[in-house]
């Protein structure tokens, strides 16, 4: 089978700008109150930005400098914006938790977040180590904020991620989104140490959904930044597929009803296996599959699954938490609530060289459409994106 000519990165982005983002995005209105909310290891060192001393947080250094300082240097007033404060929470260590409510100000001051920041806030966007954007989601419905959360932040997001068009990214979004909407079912093939496995995911005919960036108007949500992802919250999922863990290690992922039910090891460490499935048995939730994505922008790798799972080309499941996707699966349902994570999955090739992916089907209306071929939009996509 012949090679498909890889779609191309633009050789150039234009410079990065806040004001334009935050235009783009949120369409703020005069008036409007926006802060930042950042976590660390110890909340107290937000007071007088003595967080800043530590060369290690780069992520809360970025939302300092270009976030915090380009608020207060010239975009609160070229916008017409309120606020501009910034906030720290402790770390929660692990994706989508939920977030504490104790929250220290630039002075030292301890708040409430639900008492103090999320009522008081039109615009709020969270620049963090881990993920906030489940439980954040869940607050801006409950308190009717807008917001956009940005974990992971580094120079290449800023570069490219952030400084695109999302105007544009989100009618990209939509064509794709409408090319795979109301699928039955999608399967991935895997192919590592030369075996080939195969990941069905059920979808019953849903719509797909879009993370495209834009949050605007009087809709409480929060967008995922950098955006740029047509998703599904599978009704099912049954297979295997390969899944490579934080030290290298290669585990081959059962699936039924839904969810993973055992894991054997490929390659690497045996009791980093062991591990996962005793937290399988201990509370079998943390292994259903809440999410299948696939990436709409054509970006550069940032080393950070917050934008390479965009990139056009990827694909992705999750396991865990989908509440904030429309899923079924929320905190209360898990054993401990530290293990109510989202965790995605990222397939890409800079990332899991070890695994190919052959070949990615949906199935819809009785026909077959091939979407992807070894981390490659296949035609009928790239036939959708240049129409």
């Amino acid at each position: 089978m012949a090679q498909a000519i890889p779609m191309e990165i633009p050789k150039s982005f234009p410079p990065f700008s806040l004001a334009r983002l935050l235009r783009t995005v949120f369409e703020p209105q005069p008036g409007e109150r926006i802060a930042i909310l950042i976590d660390l290891a110890d909340p107290a060192d937000m007071k007088d930005f003595a967080f800043l001393g530590n060369p290690a947080l780069t992520i809360q250094r970025h939302a300092h400098d270009v976030f915090y300082r380009g608020l207060r240097e010239g975009v609160l007033k070229e916008l017409d914006l309120k606020g501009g404060e910034m906030f720290a929470y402790r770390i929660t260590g692990g994706s989508n938790l939920d977030l504490p409510d104790e929250a220290i100000d630039a002075a030292g001051a301890s708040l409430s977040l639900q008492r103090d920041v999320y009522p008081r806030y039109d615009i709020i966007l969270c620049i963090s180590t881990f993920s906030a954007t489940a439980p954040l989601t869940a607050f801006a419905k409950r308190f009717g904020f807008r917001g956009a959360t940005l974990h992971g932040l580094n120079d290449t997001i800023l570069r490219t991620g952030l400084a695109v068009d999302y105007n544009s990214v989100s009618r990209e979004a939509e064509k794709l989104r409408l090319g795979l909407t109301r699928a039955d079912h999608v399967e991935i093939d895997f192919e590592v140490a030369e075996v080939r496995h195969t990941l069905r995911l059920i979808l019953n005919g849903q719509e797909a959904q879009k993370s495209h960036g834009l949050c605007r108007g009087k809709i409480a949500d929060v967008a995922n930044l950098p955006a740029g992802e047509v998703y599904f919250v599978p009704g099912g999922a049954e297979g295997e597929f390969p899944m490579k863990y934080e030290d290298g290690t290669i585990g081959l992922m059962r699936v039924a009803g839904g969810r993973i039910v055992g894991a054997t090891l490929i390659s690497g460490n045996e009791a980093v296996i062991r591990q996962h499935r005793e937290r399988l048995s201990a509370d079998p939730v943390t292994g259903e599959l809440g999410e299948l994505g696939f990436g709409t922008q054509r970006l550069p790798w940032a080393g950070r699954d917050i934008q390479d799972e965009k990139v056009l080309g990827t694909v992705h499941v999750a396991t865990g938490r989908s509440d904030h996707l429309g899923g079924h699966l929320t905190p209360d349902k898990f054993t401990e609530a530290s293990h109510a994570t989202h965790d995605d999955i990222l397939f890409a090739p800079h990332k899991t060289p070890e695994i190919r992916v052959p070949e990615v089907r949906m199935y819809r209306g009785g026909k077959t459409h091939v979407l992807m071929r070894d981390y490659e939009p296949a035609e009928y996509l790239r036939a959708i994106l240049e129409a």
